[in-house]
């Protein structure tokens, strides 16, 4: 929890001892083995994530192939980004691929939040421009990058995603198969 009171903090320089208190009774807890679903596809996101220890994956399934999206990690915030702003059903899935130490607001609390302490709305427009420039960057890396270009970026910005993250689900997220994956991964640069 003192990670997300930070970077909020960082966010909102003046915020106030009583909203932090208010803060930190609004944030859950949870703790999630690996391998395990916090979101199915067809659910409604009602929760956002911190992540405090671990690291997931948001995907979706195509034609019964599962198609990765997003990597997220300690420091990170974790939600399916339609179905929480919209409060629809999500076609996509988020799983665990670590153990997991999670830290959760509701949607409704979040909003509550954002109606008493008009100033937080700050906070949750930059987290919300932050992660729009990443899903912006990502989709142009995929339209204009070469495999080989796509693969450094992500060991770039993730040095030890290799060792964290299923090369199969690294494979599906940077758009290539397995075998052009391994034969990046034998190159030196």
């Amino acid at each position: 929890m003192e990670k997300l009171i930070e970077l909020t903090k960082q966010l909102w320089p003046s915020m106030s001892h009583v909203f932090e208190e208010v803060l930190r009774n609004s944030l859950v807890k949870e703790v999630v083995p690996k391998k395990q679903l916090i979101l199915k596809e067809g659910q409604t996101a009602h929760r956002m994530h911190f992540v405090e220890q671990g690291c997931l994956r948001g995907y979706y399934l195509k034609e019964g192939e599962e198609i990765n999206s997003w990597f997220m990690k300690e420091g990170d915030f974790v939600i399916s980004i339609v179905s929480f702003y919209t409060q629809t059903p999500s076609e996509e899935m988020i799983e665990t691929i670590e153990d997991c130490i999670l830290w959760s607001i509701s949607y409704q609390r979040l909003h509550q939040l954002y109606l008493q302490y008009p100033e937080f709305n700050r906070v949750g427009r930059l987290l919300t421009e932050h992660y729009y420039v990443l899903s912006e960057q990502r989709a142009q890396n995929l339209r204009k990058k070469t495999a080989d270009e796509r693969y450094r970026q992500l060991v770039t910005s993730f040095p030890d995603i290799s060792n964290r993250v299923p090369l199969k689900y690294l494979a599906s997220y940077l758009g290539i198969s397995f075998e052009t994956l391994s034969r990046l991964r034998a190159k030196k640069w």
